[in-house]
């Protein structure tokens, strides 16, 4: 017959805390994450982060050097999610569209990513590199030179940023619904006041800024530019 456990081991005291997690860079990003999903981008510090852990500030920073790299691999975070295709010339241009759609919505998937982006010119991150040259490499297989790869790589990464940063914003409630639709009121009424033979096409232009042609006009867009990236190959 086996002996039971002496009774000291028999059921954990219930102020005995569990055994903590090691920390290291990953258990931050993922902590920050969790933050970020629940309480918004404003919410994410390194003292918030710290406090989550259990643990102080200053044992961060071992991992992550201050906010800005917080923000940068939480940016990177939201990339890996981001496919990277094998480039296929013959369906080249599709492939392009597909990896900026992706790379969107990988920035609006939490709160204040976008914006995150937005303000990192360039990021350097794994997964932000990783994104850089597989788009590269989609442009080259199109026929693209080096330039103007890199030139193209660098519009429609610009592109997306303030698509994701603008869509967001709305997404996430950054906008205050009762101030933009006062300020939408005025403008309706300001615009009204023009002249209409001055103006004649900019004041039927309010109909297509509407939520509804929001996907639209990054379709259009899309579409338009990668037309021009295509009609230049071909000269």
């Amino acid at each position: 017959m086996t002996a039971p456990p002496p009774p000291w081991r028999r059921t954990p005291s219930p102020r005995r805390r569990a055994a903590k997690q090691m920390l290291s860079q990953e258990l931050i990003v993922k902590t920050a994450l969790e933050i970020l999903a629940a309480e918004g981008i404003d919410a994410v510090s390194m003292r918030r982060v710290a406090q989550q852990l259990e643990t102080g500030p200053a044992s961060l920073y071992a991992y992550v050097a201050n906010k800005e790299e917080l923000d940068e691999l939480l940016l990177d975070a939201a990339l890996s999610e981001v496919p990277c295709p094998e480039p296929d010339p013959q369906r080249w241009t599709e492939q392009v569209k597909e990896q900026v759609r992706h790379q969107i919505r990988a920035m609006m998937a939490y709160p204040g990513i976008a914006k995150v982006a937005w303000q990192t010119p360039i990021p350097v991150t794994p997964n932000s590199l990783r994104q850089g040259e597989i788009m590269l490499q989609l442009l080259r297989a199109g026929g693209l030179d080096l330039k103007q790869a890199v030139f193209a790589g660098d519009a429609l990464s610009t592109y997306a940023k303030a698509f994701a940063y603008e869509a967001s914003g709305w997404t996430f409630g950054d906008y205050d619904p009762e101030k933009m639709s006062e300020r939408g009121q005025q403008m309706a009424e300001y615009m009204q006041s023009l002249p209409a033979s001055a103006f004649p096409n900019l004041l039927r232009a309010g109909e297509f800024f509407t939520e509804e042609t929001s996907q639209p006009r990054l379709e259009f867009a899309l579409e338009a530019f990668v037309a021009g990236l295509a009609a230049m190959v071909r000269k």
